[in-house]
């Protein structure tokens, strides 16, 4: 596919680069909230720096940023219903989601190959999204559950 950088040409392409999947969630007034970002990304080791980037037509990350703390949780191959879940524009994106929160209130999905725990450094204005930077507070993984991988619009696990 080529042609004019049109939001569908511009899609496609940037399917083309396959990235993780991670869930961005956290306690507001008691109750789980989040979204699902395929644009996470390492930032910094010293200082240790992530970042995900956010639609600004997301209606969730403005309730989100008010979290004392988020976890961001490297999503698992399994995990494509928790994907779909939160990226969902309706009903309780946690019914189906096994998770559990943080004195601090950043929520993790069970199953996940990677939490983070992470404090909002920055904020920064890129078209049509915010690129969040995101401090690490706290790091727990799980190296032999496979992450999901996002490519061409799918969910996809990785081979051996």
């Amino acid at each position: 596919m080529s042609g004019a950088l049109t939001p569908r040409v511009l899609r496609h392409a940037f399917g083309m680069f396959p990235s993780g999947v991670t869930a961005v969630c956290a306690l507001i007034d008691d109750v789980p909230v989040g979204i699902a970002a395929s644009s996470f990304v390492s930032v910094s080791i010293e200082p240790p720096l992530v970042s995900v980037c956010v639609a600004k037509t997301s209606t969730t990350w403005p309730v989100l940023r008010r979290a004392k703390q988020l976890g961001i949780s490297v999503l698992s191959a399994e995990h494509g219903f928790v994907a779909r879940a939160l990226s969902s524009k309706t009903g309780n994106r946690f019914d189906c989601v096994s998770w559990e929160s943080t004195t601090a209130g950043a929520v993790l999905v069970h199953g996940s190959a990677l939490w983070l725990e992470c404090n909002i450094q920055q904020e920064v204005d890129a078209g049509d999204h915010v690129i969040v930077v995101l401090t690490i507070t706290s790091i727990t993984s799980y190296p032999d559950i496979a992450p999901m991988v996002f490519h061409s619009s799918k969910f996809r696990k990785l081979e051996a």
